[in-house]
Order: C-alpha cells, then sequence, then structure tokens
C-alpha cells in the first residue's frame, strides 16, 4: 500500500488556519509544514494520530467521521462500543445502561468490542508462547503507532504482533452472529463503530494487515454523547454486557499489557513518549521484556480527541466500572489463531527516504548536511518547518530555499546594506543648489 494512496480521517480547514507552527512542531511524523501562512500536510507522512487537532488553537485540524444518519444505510445495524466510551459518563456503575441506551438510539444489536479485546487478550496470550518469538512484543492495537512504526521505524516491523486490533474482530464477529440469526445477507447489515480517535477511522478505511475492514461505519463519542447521555435515564438496566474487567480496561493505559498476564511488559501512552520508547527499542537499549503496549494518545483511548472527558478522569472511571465486572468473560474456543491473524505482513513504507536509490539518497544526504551546517541550529519554526534539519531536507527535495530562514534572509539584507553604504561612498556627490536670493 502506498501512502499517497492512504485515507485520512485528519483534515485541514485552511480558513480557519492563522499560520501559527503548533501543529508543525507536534507532529511525529513532521508531515506538516507553513507555505504561504497557511499549514499544508504531506499525505504521505500523516499517520492520523490526531496531535495536530489536539494542538490546534484555532480549530483548523478536524477529524472526519460518518454522522449518525449511517445507520439508515442498513436494515440491520449493530453498534461496537469502544471501551473508551464507558469512561466518559459521570456515575456510570452499570455499562448495561449504557449498552441500552445504543438500542433505544437506533441500534439492532452490541458487540462490544471489549468483548473482542478479551478473545483478542487470550489470543495474544496464545501466541506469545512461540518458541521462536523475537522480543519484545509490540502491540498492534494502535493504528497510530502501526503507521508510526512503519514509515520510521521498519528495523521494528517483525516485532510486531501479528493480531487484528479488538475493533476489526468485534465487526467481523458482529456480522457474522447477526448474519446467522437474521438471515440477512452480511452487506445489509452495517457493523458500526464508536470511536475515540480518527486513526481508528483510517484504520477502517485502509486497514493495516490485510484486505477490507469489517468496520462500515465510524462515529465519534463526541457526537453521540450527548443523545446518549439523555437517553441513559430513559431505560432499564438489561443484562448485555458480555466483557469482564480484562477487556474494559483496554480502554486506557496499560490494560491491554495486563491482560498478556505477563510480569516483564512496559506500557507507554502519549506520542512523545511512545517514540522515546520506539527509539530505546530500535537502540536495543531494554533488556528482557516481553511485552510493550504503546498508546498514541495521552492515557490510552481515553485520551483520543473525539472523546468528551478528560483522559485521566476517564481512567478513574473506567476503574469505578471495572469494580463490579467479572475478570474475563471470553476465551477462544480452541488454539487456532488463524481468524486473528493478519492475511498480509507489514511492509516498511520509505516516505522518509531522501531516494530509492542508495548512491543518490547519500549524495542528498551530504548536501542536507552541508545546507544544515550553514543554518543556525535554532529550531525556531519561522521558516515553517519544524526544524533546520527539516528546512535543509526540504531544500534538498526541492520544496523550499534557504532563504525561508529569517535569519539567513537578515544576514544577507544586511550584507546587503552594507554593500550599499560603501557604494554609495564611492558615489559622486551632486553640487548643492544655490539658495535664491
Amino acid at each position: 500500500m502506498s501512502g499517497q494512496n492512504y485515507f485520512h480521517s485528519v483534515t485541514l480547514d485552511r480558513e480557519k488556519c492563522h499560520g501559527c507552527i503548533n501543529c508543525v512542531k507536534r507532529c511525529p511524523t513532521e508531515a506538516i509544514r507553513v507555505r504561504g501562512g497557511k499549514a499544508e500536510i504531506t499525505t504521505a507522512r500523516c499517520i492520523d494520530c490526531g496531535e495536530c487537532i489536539r494542538i490546534c488553537p484555532h480549530h483548523a485540524k478536524k477529524a472526519s467521521f460518518d454522522p449518525l444518519s449511517i445507520l439508515e444505510r442498513y436494515r440491520y445495524t449493530v453498534a461496537l462500543p469502544a471501551p473508551a466510551l464507558y469512561g466518559q459518563f459521570n456515575n456510570l456503575e452499570d455499562p448495561n445502561l449504557l449498552l441500552a441506551a445504543l438500542l433505544r438510539m437506533g441500534f439492532d444489536r452490541i458487540f462490544e468490542v471489549a468483548r473482542a479485546a478479551e478473545l483478542v487478550s487470550d489470543a495474544t496470550r496464545k501466541y506469545m508462547q512461540r518458541p521462536d518469538l523475537i522480543k519484545p512484543v509490540i502491540s498492534s492495537a494502535c493504528p497510530a503507532v502501526l503507521r508510526l512504526i512503519r514509515v520510521r521505524f521498519p528495523e521494528l516491523i517483525p516485532n510486531i504482533l501479528p493480531l487484528h486490533a479488538p475493533m476489526e474482530i468485534a465487526a467481523r464477529m458482529a456480522k457474522t452472529e447477526a448474519a446467522r440469526e437474521t438471515g440477512l445477507p452480511p452487506q445489509e447489515i452495517g457493523a458500526i463503530f464508536i470511536s475515540p480517535c480518527p486513526a481508528k477511522v483510517t484504520a477502517s478505511k485502509m486497514l493495516l494487515g490485510g484486505g477490507k475492514s469489517a468496520v462500515d461505519g465510524v462515529l465519534a463519542i463526541r457526537e453521540v454523547y450527548p443523545l446518549l447521555a439523555s437517553l441513559m435515564s430513559k431505560v432499564e438496566s438489561t443484562e448485555l454486557t458480555q466483557a469482564g474487567r480484562m477487556g474494559i480496561s483496554w480502554g486506557s493505559s496499560g490494560g491491554e499489557a495486563a491482560a498478556v498476564l505477563r510480569e516483564r511488559y512496559l506500557a507507554a501512552d502519549g506520542i512523545e513518549n511512545v517514540i522515546s520508547v520506539l527509539e530505546n527499542l530500535e537502540d536495543e537499549k531494554f533488556y528482557g521484556l516481553d511485552f510493550v503496549e504503546l498508546n498514541a494518545c495521552p492515557g490510552g483511548c481515553v485520551g483520543g480527541v473525539l472523546n468528551v472527558e478528560n483522559p485521566y478522569i476517564a481512567k478513574v472511571k473506567l476503574k469505578q466500572i471495572r469494580r463490579y465486572s467479572p475478570v474475563s468473560c471470553n476465551r477462544l474456543p480452541d488454539e487456532d489463531l488463524q481468524p486473528y491473524r493478519w492475511e498480509e505482513p507489514l511492509s516498511y513504507e520509505p516516505v522518509l527516504e531522501l531516494d530509492s536509490n542508495l548512491s543518490v539518497a547519500m549524495e542528498k544526504l551530504q548536501r542536507m548536511r552541508k545546507i544544515e551546517s550553514r543554518l543556525y541550529g535554532l529550531d525556531c519554526g519561522s521558516c515553517g518547518a519544524p526544524s533546520c534539519k527539516a528546512l535543509a531536507e526540504d531544500v534538498v527535495r526541492g520544496i523550499a530555499s534557504e532563504e525561508a530562514c529569517i535569519f539567513k534572509l537578515r544576514d544577507e539584507v544586511h550584507t546587503l546594506a552594507q554593500g550599499l553604504n560603501r557604494l554609495a561612498q564611492y558615489m559622486p556627490q551632486a553640487p548643492a543648489k544655490e539658495e535664491e536670493p
């Protein structure tokens, strides 16, 4: 899959963009530049992490997702609520109220992603027993992290857990069960995921790991929250939940890793922390780790930009819900992991390479270093690039010039002014005009 063919849920509203460099500085793959007073997103580099949405003070970045009217496209609809959804509501001690509200909202059936998460956890535990395992195993649950590794840390691709995320497993199982019970063909059954982040919107359109996603639509948590909050007071608790503590815990950082039941694990959240961990893994600075869980959003999925609640408060709410839940309600029926495995291996996406030809790339790298040495190393961002190194790379790629650096331009103007002053010293003076009597 070529980077330029990606569907992207993160979009830019140029009318709202003020040309500040907040997003430029925060983008983990340096996919954003400011040119002509407006931000520009290099789609091949974008991993849809949503960090630019989180940081933009003018709301110029936004995520695309489906409207609630998508339910009307299908004869039968199944809601796939993310575990993070449970952490958005105050005093929600009974998840059944939330699930009943989803049915009242218009869905015909519920399939909790937390239920699929418990199955993926069980599959992970079985996969971890392989004798040829490359450790540490890196979680494949966060699609933004997968894309980050794919473009920036290709040496770690063999470490990635080759299992589909719970969202995808939930959609496949939900459609199979609904088709069996209703007799409807799968194309008339809509599996609708309720998402905390834009990366999962992208994953539903461009599935990493093979084939077409079984997710038919994605609603944002923040869009359905007001309606669900109003409906929850109008429904009665009915036994609908089929997930336990282990599955609900996937909604916050550390939940997936703890469910692996290995003591030697690491869980990191927030894109900067994720990058730091990946750099250390690449440099082999961690020893004895079995499993690494990485979430691009702070706090895990509860920190996604499509949520409404503060991620750390939402994390506490998830803990309160888990108190009354069994440890786990779902196990694999057999040892066969094939239904959970990727159909295609993850491949390296060389969008950060200077050139596909190694000798040409090395020549460009040398030019880049020379250009960078002529810059000031301030990484101020005034040129529209995140750093002097990035500007040097843009110059080599032919999409910018060194004069974009305001300090270099200042020096050139100063040199020109000095030259004009010296020239003026040698210019003949015009005779003074005689004053009229």
